[in-house]
Order: structure tokens, then C-alpha cells, then sequence
């Protein structure tokens, strides 16, 4: 048996998701409307022949009836289906739960979207635990933009910055060295505990460097998420006796649990790097793409988004040809992020799953039919989902 690569392109989605309008997102769709972009303002399609030839513009078919602007029928050579999220939220742990085995069907805690967001018997706990001055922000906010407007003051005043969007999110930015990255890291622990109820999925670390006029953020974030309800794919894998490694932010995403090993990484080339190392030593590897979402979704950049798509699908038909013919991909996504959509928040699409194979497996009725397909691979049977293939 060979190895099993589970690759996640985060919030690359496909649109179509039948309860798109509960979240406001109806008529988003990440890939359409890149490829829409590409041929409207450059003049020619987005340009995916891996991807294609596994079958996204087939998965991308069955949801619309219609390939992407610019694209057409092409010779397909993997399996291919789309797959549709049960989960409540839009968010990162609720996809990428989902795909694990674990939908998320419970309701988790946001912020309003009003200045002052958070509750101030909340602030005044974390200023009293952690000795800090105060804070600044206190609403939504794009992470890069709030930095742009805060940090300066934020490193005079030794205040850290506190915000969220529209996820079930509690974000803190702060200078690496300034404030300190390891108080940094002890605040959002505090944070985590004090946000359990009612409970937010995720606390995140924001770290930015530099002088003010050129703040950007670093690679040493850090989300604290809780830990799944029940035991995913990745923890049944690793007890059934094989070495599964999370590349990237995934062993954030599931609390550390499941993971014979963790690799940290920031950027694809680092990202396509450790996946490569981490292929001699694990039966199952589980990387998550991370660019798409931060660098070009969330700070709606279409051409960004496009290029980056087009610079994997280069490193993908590289990576395909050094693996053995008993490896088995898996590439598929955890939510949408629609770079031409109002906001600066995820949208809500279905999304395509691409495997080795051949084979149209249709539109899946939830995330958990990957999970399922990873269980089978290794000899696993899960309680939700059904296999593709």
C-alpha cells in the first residue's frame, strides 16, 4: 500500500452551495468568478491543465451545468465529484471537521458587527490575567488593514489589537518584538479558556514585524482552536497503527489531535517543500494550502488569487510525477472565498474533490464522504460519510 496525500487548497470553492442565501452569499463562487476575471480583464482563461485533468472543471460542471469562463471539455484522467458542506458555519474547523468525519451541527459564538464587539467583562478579564494596559480595535476587521491602522499605536502604548469577522473568531495582534511573541501566545491561551462559553472556535495569534508605514504580518501565527466532539479520520488513522503529519496549520485547525507529527510551514513553496520531506516518513499527509485564503481571498485580489492557483497547478503536475503509482491525492478545499464578493469574509460554496482513479462521483451530500474515502484507504470505517469510489 502506498501513501495517502490529503491536500486541502484552502477556500478554493466551486459555488452552488444550495444554502448559500442564510449566509448572504448567494451567487458566490471562488473559482467561477477568478475565471470570469482572468478572461474579462487579461484576456485569456485561467490556466490549470493538472487540476483540469483531474476533473475540476468536471466537479465545477456538475454544479452549474456550465464549465468556467474560458474553459471547456478536456480529457480527464482522475476521479472527480463536489461535495456539499452540513456543517453551520463557513468557517476553517467547520470544514475542515466536516472533511475529518465530524460535521460541525451545533451553533458556535460570533461577534456582532458593531464597534465595541466584545463583551467588556471579557477585556477586563484578559487585562487583569495577562497585565496588559488595554486593548485596541474591539471589531471586524480585516487583519492586514487593522494592523495597517493600529500598529503604531499599539507598539507605543503596549496595547494589543483585538478583532474578529465574521467566523466564530477571536483575533489578537501584537508585535513580535514589542509585545513579545511568547506573551503573545500566552494572552491568546487565556483568551481561549475565557471564550469557552459560549463557545468560539477559534482564538488566533496575528504577530506582525517591521516599523510603522510597513507593518506586515509574520509567519508565526497561531490558532487555539478546541479540540473536535468526537475522534476524526486523522485520529482513527493514527490508531490504527499508521504515521499520519499535518503540514502547515493543520494540527492547529484539529487541536493537535491525530498527529503522529506537525510540520509548521508558511508560504506554498515552503508548504510544497515540507510536503515532499514529510512523504518519506508518513502514510498519510494532510496539508493545508494556506495562500489562497490569507493573502488573496480574504483582501479580495482576483488576480492574486488566479496566478496563485496557476503556480500551483504547475508544482501539482511536478508533484504527481515523483510519486509512486500506489500514492493516492486527495485535493479539495474546506469553504469558499470569493476574491469578487462584498466583505472580507468566507463565502459559502461547494467544493471539489479530485483523486487519483477515474470516475464522476456527482455532487456528495456532505464533506464527510472524504473522510470516509481516507478511512477506506487505510482499512478505517467511519460513522459518517460515504466513500468515493
Amino acid at each position: 500500500m502506498g501513501k495517502l496525500f490529503w491536500f486541502v487548497m484552502d477556500s478554493v470553492g466551486i459555488g452552488g452551495a444550495p444554502d448559500a442565501a442564510r449566509f448572504g452569499d448567494e451567487g458566490s463562487d471562488t473559482l467561477g468568478h477568478i475565471a470570469e476575471w482572468f478572461l474579462n480583464k487579461k484576456g485569456r482563461a485561467l490556466d490549470l491543465p493538472t487540476l483540469r485533468s483531474l476533473g475540476l472543471g468536471e466537479a465545477y460542471h456538475q454544479v452549474h451545468g456550465r464549465y468556467p469562463a474560458g474553459w471547456d471539455q478536456v480529457p480527464v484522467s482522475g476521479a472527480f465529484a463536489a461535495a456539499t458542506e452540513i456543517s453551520t458555519g463557513k468557517d476553517t474547523p467547520s470544514g475542515h471537521w466536516e472533511m475529518a468525519g465530524v460535521p460541525a451541527l451545533w451553533d458556535w459564538a460570533y461577534y456582532p458587527d458593531i464597534p465595541e464587539c466584545f463583551p467588556k467583562d471579557l477585556l477586563e478579564h484578559l487585562y487583569e490575567a495577562c497585565e496588559i494596559p488595554g486593548s485596541l480595535g474591539h471589531c471586524h476587521a480585516s487583519g492586514t488593514k487593522i494592523v495597517e491602522r493600529l500598529g503604531g499605536e499599539s507598539v507605543t502604548s503596549g496595547k494589543p489589537i483585538f478583532y474578529t469577522s465574521a467566523d466564530s473568531v477571536f483575533q489578537i495582534a501584537a508585535h513580535e518584538d514589542s509585545f513579545g511573541l511568547e506573551r503573545l501566545y500566552c494572552l491568546c491561551e487565556v483568551a481561549r479558556e475565557a471564550v469557552m462559553d459560549p463557545l468560539v472556535g477559534r482564538v488566533i495569534a496575528r504577530p506582525f514585524i517591521g516599523e510603522p508605514g510597513s507593518f506586515e504580518r509574520s509567519g508565526n501565527r497561531k490558532d487555539y482552536a478546541v479540540p473536535p466532539p468526537k475522534p476524526t479520520v486523522l485520529q482513527l488513522v493514527k490508531e490504527a497503527g499508521y504515521s499520519v503529519i499535518g503540514v502547515g496549520k493543520i494540527g492547529d485547525i484539529f487541536a493537535h489531535t491525530g498527529f503522529s507529527k506537525e510540520v509548521k510551514a508558511s508560504g506554498h513553496p515552503a508548504l510544497w517543500s515540507e510536503t515532499k520531506s514529510a512523504g518519506c516518513k508518513g502514510d498519510l499527509i494532510m496539508t493545508n494550502f494556506v495562500d489562497f485564503d490569507m493573502l488573496y481571498g480574504h483582501r479580495r485580489d482576483p488576480e492574486g488569487y488566479g496566478l496563485a492557483l496557476e503556480e500551483w497547478d504547475r508544482e501539482l503536475g511536478c508533484f504527481l510525477k515523483e510519486i509512486s503509482d500506489d500514492d493516492q491525492v486527495i485535493i479539495t478545499a474546506d469553504h469558499g472565498n470569493d476574491p469578487t464578493w462584498a466583505g472580507t469574509d468566507h463565502t459559502r460554496e461547494r467544493v471539489p474533490v479530485l483523486l487519483r482513479g477515474a470516475g464522476n462521483y456527482g455532487i456528495r451530500e456532505s464533506f464527510a464522504d472524504i473522510g470516509a474515502t481516507v478511512g477506506k484507504f487505510f482499512g478505517v470505517e467511519m460513522d459518517e460519510g460515504v466513500p468515493i469510489g
